[in-house]
């Protein structure tokens, strides 16, 4: 019989814990969250002090009666979910259900090695109050904006929108940040590179930095062309020369954020994929025979504090395989920023013991990478700066002042192991961040005159500011206080799969819906959707969390002028859903005016005398902004009935094919993909439907007598490794669009243009 039960939150952590305790500790897992405010109803008491109404969540009733078991058998419990503020209202909801006379604890791993899991148990904790009432105001607030506002935009624009206290503030900087480009006016400059050579090799290039005592400024290509006259024949002479050595000091060990924008930009992964993975790493992965080991440290973190003994394995790896002239006299140690919590390490290995080379053969190619990239970055922390000699010279001609900079790399230092990226990796534009100079620059001595090869002009134009990527929208998020490390991942999960923005080629664009909502936010609610009002918010959980601030202070500080916003936006807030835009076009069936509205699926053409006259149409729209209506596209099919073309259309269960000739014809059929379907006996073919939810699906056209169905699209082209007799494809955010084989023995995929 166990004497002690182990609560931790999530089911792979229970191996690793259980390895490392033995059978006279029972581990269990609560598999996440186990109450929470009911789905169907606000859940909040508000005349009662903001008092939350918790239950538990339907599909946990198994795991608390499973909990309840075993916390019979034990006389102590420990509870152990994640040592964030999550993990303790974990704690809290489950200690409420099973925890009744019980010696209940409460302990944090930072990672789950076998020293600190049991340096945890032997000096357990008491619950932590104060964070769990900084979650639950987290929490309420949420809810309080969520369940509140949502209805507005469902009466005001359709059915199903939401809206969210961080979400739509993340939405708002993604429009915010399209309104700027598309306000932007680009603007010409013009540079001029010259090609030089000194008395000794190489050649060198300079640029026009200054004309006279100012800057340059160089707006037409007539101005330019007056300077290079000018410059015609004058001699170039070395004004001064600047010989220095630089430093490139390592980047701090990762912080959540920072963890995200750097596996965006060198890994291409998402933010919520680098989390799930980190996540992983933190929990355990089999190591053969040694069994299941924690590879990171607790990933959720603003803070870069290491621990002492973490610095010593470190600086006993690097002396012992990179030498001692990569190894600082002391151990380099980061000052995490004012506003950071310092609960937790910054993210690093667990142990040098497991260098990334070594444990590759038991880790998932994404794991993998994303451990190395953690590995990298910590131990080139604590290594010697990269030092390199930088050269600048300034170089007279006439009034002109050109500059040419170069720099060698004497030492790698921190570089040999890892090298921060940058945002101009990141900004959208074709160029990459500008690595360390290393273009040569000759021996010269001031007063030397040097050679002209060429002059060469290049005309330029100011760029709009670039759209957000993850990794920048990240950025800017914590810049501005919005939200916690915690949370980035899933705010950017969140207003994509809302359909408010959307990810191209990597960069945020706001949807049509995204920017109607956003505006009508930003109008309504002007306290919730501004940036500074959301950071101060989180400024007050932290305070909740620090026990300066109190939960109800700080819902009734919030709640007062927002039920105010709330009365007054019922009442004011543009109703989408019945305005309509007049148009030149006349309605093909009535002759009446033809008005744009706003429906589900967004803008769309109806007639002016609905709901007599119901013809519909979609819009299209030219160059030059002139509304017209879309043709229905044409195909080679033609009709059975009356020997037409058919044309695709659009329905409520989807795309079909009607008849060209409608209204005189109605015949139609469904759109077929042109896949015979693959059920033995089926002389159906494979056609585009769409589910009650609106979601796109391939199923056989002999339905209901064959239910064969498919998610993505069939293709008509057999697997090139197994035969298959079809292919599917899927566009994809990250990989554009993938072509598969839907034989899953076989697992052929190929990757197409987007």
């Amino acid at each position: 019989m166990s004497s002690a039960l182990i609560i931790v939150e999530s089911p792979t952590k229970v191996k690793t814990i259980q390895k490392y305790l033995g059978p006279e500790f029972e581990v269990k897992a609560s598999v996440g969250h186990v109450k929470d405010l009911p789905k169907n109803k606000l859940g909040i008491d508000i005349e009662n002090n903001f008092e939350p109404i918790y239950e538990v969540i339907s599909e946990k009733k198994k795991v608390i009666s499973d909990l309840k078991k075993a916390a019979r058998k034990a006389d102590t419990i420990f509870l152990a979910p994640d040592p964030d503020r999550e993990g303790e209202a974990i704690a809290w909801h489950v200690a409420s259900e099973i925890g009744e006379g019980k010696k209940i604890y409460r302990v944090l791993f930072n990672d789950l090695t076998k020293r600190t899991v049991i340096a945890a148990i032997n000096n357990p904790l008491e619950l932590n109050v104060n964070k769990y009432e900084a979650q639950q105001t987290r929490r309420i607030l949420d809810r309080l904006v969520g369940y509140q506002i949502s209805p507005i935009l469902w009466k005001k624009v359709k059915r199903g929108l939401s809206a969210g206290r961080v979400q739509s503030v993340a939405v708002r900087i993604i429009c915010d940040r399209e309104a700027d480009i598309g306000a932007f006016l680009s603007e010409e400059y013009w540079n001029i590179t010259a090609l030089l050579e000194g008395s000794n090799p190489p050649t060198f290039e300079a640029r026009l930095t200054r004309i006279g005592s100012k800057k340059l400024d160089l707006t037409s290509e007539s101005q330019t062309q007056e300077i290079l006259k000018e410059l015609k024949g004058t001699p170039f002479i070395v004004k001064k020369v600047d010989k220095k050595e630089v430093k490139r000091s390592p980047a701090p060990p990762f912080t959540t954020s920072k963890l995200q924008q750097e596996a965006s930009r060198k890994l291409r992964f998402s933010a919520k994929k680098t989390m799930s993975v980190a996540q992983r790493l933190y929990e355990g992965i089999s190591l053969g025979e040694e069994g299941p080991v924690g590879l990171i440290t607790y990933m959720r973190t603003d803070s870069v504090r290491i621990a002492a003994e973490a610095l010593e394995e470190a600086r006993a790896y690097i002396g012992e395989v990179y030498g001692k002239e990569f190894l600082p006299a002391k151990a380099r140690v980061f000052k995490s920023a004012k506003s950071s919590q310092d609960a937790h390490e910054a993210i690093r290995p667990t142990a040098t013991a497991y260098a990334p080379q070594q444990i590759k053969p038991y880790l998932e190619s994404d794991a993998f990478r994303l451990y190395q990239l953690i590995w990298n970055r910590f131990i080139a922390s604590q290594m010697n700066p990269a030092l390199f000699d930088q050269t600048g010279i300034d170089i007279q001609a006439g009034r002109c002042r050109f500059h040419a900079q170069g720099s060698i790399m004497k030492f790698p230092g921190c570089s040999i192991v890892y090298t921060e990226s940058t945002d101009k990796e990141d900004n959208g534009s074709e160029e990459m961040a500008e690595s360390p100079d290393t273009s040569r620059i000759p021996n010269v001595s001031e007063g030397d005159e040097l050679g002209l090869l060429s002059l060469e002009p290049q005309q330029s134009f100011t760029q709009p500011p670039p759209r957000f990527s993850e990794a920048t929208l990240v950025k800017e998020l914590e810049e501005k206080g919005i939200g916690r490390p915690s949370t980035y991942a899933a705010i950017i999960s969140t207003i994509q799969n809302r359909s408010y923005v959307s990810l191209e080629k990597g960069r945020f664009h706001p949807t049509e819906l995204g920017t109607i909502v956003n505006d009508l936010l930003v109008e309504n609610f002007p306290n919730i959707m501004d940036v500074k009002f959301t950071a101060s918010m989180e400024d007050r959980l932290d305070m909740i969390e620090e026990g300066t601030l109190t939960r109800h202070q700080t819902l009734e500080d919030f709640y007062t002028p927002f039920k105010s916003e709330l009365e007054k936006a019922g009442e004011e807030m543009r109703d989408i859903k019945r305005e309509e835009t007049p148009t030149d076009l006349t309605c093909d069936k009535c002759k009446s005016p033809m008005v744009i509205k706003w429906g589900k699926n967004g803008k769309f053409l109806a007639c002016s005398n609905y709901p007599d006259c119901k013809n519909t149409g979609n819009i299209a729209q030219d160059e030059n902004g002139v509304i017209s209506k879309a043709e229905a596209p044409s195909t080679d099919i033609l009709c059975d009935a009356c020997g037409k073309n058919m044309v695709i259309k659009e329905g409520r269960f989807g795309r079909f094919l009607g008849c060209s000739g409608y209204p005189d014809c109605k015949h139609t059929k469904p759109l077929d993909t042109g896949v015979k379907c693959p059920r033995e006996g089926c002389n159906g073919n494979l056609c585009e439907r769409r589910s009650k939810r609106g979601k796109t699906f391939f199923g056989c056209s002999s339905y209901p007598e064959c239910t064969y169905a498919l998610w993505d699209r069939p293709i008509p082209e057999p697997c090139p490794s197994c035969g298959h007799p079809f292919m599917v494809e899927k566009l994809t955010r990250r990989e554009g669009l993938v072509k598969r084989c839907p034989n899953k023995e076989c697992g052929y995929k190929e990757h197409g243009q987007e």
